[in-house]
């Protein structure tokens, strides 16, 4: 194989090497994906910047095919599809802000960096590195999100042999002495295996089998009871009154994943249940693009779909905790994370319904990518999942 032409393979195979091992679902092994900006960064044309980026990509998206099979009971080509469609932005800001000059790619990369972690770009920037911080700067919080910055803009540089060793010596160390995000006290998150019939099945024994799941819960002092995402199904009066009623004579607090529907579309939301009643807690800021939320149903004056508060509700009040409520899609992009530590929450709440990713890495990642800003600001973590 010629020389140029070795370069460019070398590369794109670590690129997917990056991708698949630190987006493997092992919190402790996100620094991997930091060797991508040391390839972005080794690329000699734009062309190789491109390839690098779409492998990287593409690598650590891999489990999205064949969820979205799962999600719409079909093939794999619509998933193929929108696998491809989705890396299109990363490739893109990625390809375009490569350059050749040395001394501006820390620049470029910062400019990078900052448009993958919020809207528009953001929407798609899933497996963005910076997520590594919590592994190598726990309890540093926004210092360590600085520190974090600074190292990816030295990865493109010459001195990146210096960067990469101080970043494996932080690794290292903080895996000798690596403690998962303490549970808050009084707070319990409960994972449910349901499948698809989480949220679809509204019938009255559903929501008593979950009742009964949450009064065998409920010991020990716990007063918090965390519920997956779609958990209580459409939100109307009927389960609000089924709820309270349940809940009479405890002081147990339910947060539980619903939809709120109307002519219009539906917000999804996290609700908050006691016995004086109950109430909207937070409304999703990002639900998922293309199967959930789908902007172009209202410029075509159709209805339907999700909407996204995309800075709406940092932070939602239940008793005299402030949180920062994560649902699904959320863990996987940056600013809405960032977004909520601007306001400094007591604690972290990450609920989801990975149902439809059975056989992926998906939801792995989302715990991974949850428990690693959880350990950046520590915080304390709540996580509420069904599969």
């Amino acid at each position: 194989m010629r020389r140029d032409h070795l370069q460019p393979a070398v590369l794109t195979v670590a690129s997917v090497l990056a991708g698949m091992v630190g987006w493997s679902g092992n919190v402790l092994l996100l620094p991997a994906a930091l060797v991508f900006p040391i390839l972005w960064g080794h690329a000699r044309a734009r062309y190789v910047a491109a390839i690098v980026s779409a492998g990287y990509y593409l690598a650590a998206s891999r489990g999205l095919p064949q969820g979205v099979a799962s999600f719409y009971a079909s093939d794999l080509w619509p998933g193929l599809l929108l696998w491809l469609c989705a890396s299109g932005s990363f490739v893109a800001v990625h390809t375009v802000l490569w350059t050749k000059r040395p001394d501006r790619r820390p620049f470029r990369y910062l400019l990078v960096a900052a448009l993958m972690a919020v809207p528009p770009m953001g929407i798609t920037g899933w497996a963005h590195p910076v997520t590594a911080a919590g592994v190598l700067f726990p309890g540093w919080g926004w210092p360590g999100l600085v520190a974090m910055t600074a190292g990816l803009m030295g990865l493109v540089t010459r001195m990146w042999p210096a960067v990469a060793i101080a970043f494996a010596g932080l690794w290292l160390w903080s895996a000798a002495f690596w403690t998962d995000p303490k549970l808050p006290e009084g707070w319990q998150g409960v994972d449910l295996q349901m499948g698809s019939s989480l949220g679809r099945d509204a019938s009255i024994q559903r929501h008593r089998d979950l009742i009964a799941t949450l009064r065998d819960r409920a010991t020990g002092g716990i007063r918090n009871i965390v519920l997956p995402e779609s958990a209580l199904g459409f939100w109307t009066l009927t389960v609000e009154r089924l709820w309270v009623k349940a809940l009479q004579s405890t002081d147990i607090s339910v947060i539980a994943g619903a939809a709120m529907v109307d002519a219009a579309g539906y917000d999804n939301v996290l609700v908050t249940l006691s016995d004086s009643g109950g109430n909207v807690l937070y409304r999703e800021r990002m639900p998922v693009p293309g199967s959930m939320w789908q902007p172009w149903r209202s410029w075509l004056g159709t209805s339907g779909g999700a909407r996204a508060h995309f800075f709406a509700n940092p932070v939602a009040t239940v008793g005299d905790r402030h949180v920062a409520p994560l649902i699904c899609y959320e863990q996987l992009v940056v600013w809405p994370v960032l977004h909520s530590m601007l306001h400094d929450p007591d604690l972290i709440v990450a609920v989801g319904n990975g149902w439809w990713t059975k056989g992926t890495s998906i939801v792995a990642i989302q715990r991974a990518s949850a428990v690693a800003w959880a350990k950046l600001f520590a915080k304390p973590l709540v996580i509420s999942f069904n599969t």
